[in-house]
């Protein structure tokens, strides 16, 4: 998770830019940027009204459906490795910049979707690949 003035490592920590404009916005947009020259992230427009900007990385899922496909786009990935890391998650997936900006509560080419119903169990962990504020828990992972 990322914020805005109380947390050095996000993308919105210093002002509005073309790159992290939807942050500032509605919740539940895409927010899709390249890194490194080489790999998108994606992540989610999340915040509490009270907070100016925020978002959340999605650094992994796990997949129950299109498997076949996501391996495709992933050609000669176990299955294992597919989707358990940002830059392979939208390698699986083919999300990239095209995806920037799109309102993922409504059914469209890219969306979340409520899924099946689970009892989870949440852990807060300190966010890795950062070199900020490494002092917040605010890596969340779900324990199914």
């Amino acid at each position: 998770a990322y914020r805005h003035k109380d947390d050095p490592a996000s993308h919105a920590f210093r002002k509005i830019t073309e790159r992290n404009k939807v942050m500032f916005g509605d919740v539940g947009i895409a927010y899709v940027y390249f890194t490194y020259g080489m790999h998108y992230c994606f992540n989610v427009v999340a915040k509490n009204p009270k907070i100016k900007a925020g978002a959340v990385l999605i650094r992994a899922i796990q997949p129950e459906k299109g498997i076949k496909i996501i391996q495709e786009n992933r050609e000669g990935i176990n299955f294992v490795n597919l989707t358990n890391g940002p830059a392979k998650l939208t390698q699986a997936l083919k999300i990239t910049k095209e995806h920037y900006g799109i309102d993922l509560t409504k059914h469209s080419k890219l969306f979340i979707t409520d899924g099946i119903k689970k009892p989870v169990k949440i852990f807060a962990s300190p966010r890795i690949g950062i070199k900020e504020a490494t002092d917040k828990l605010w890596n969340f992972k779900i324990k199914i």
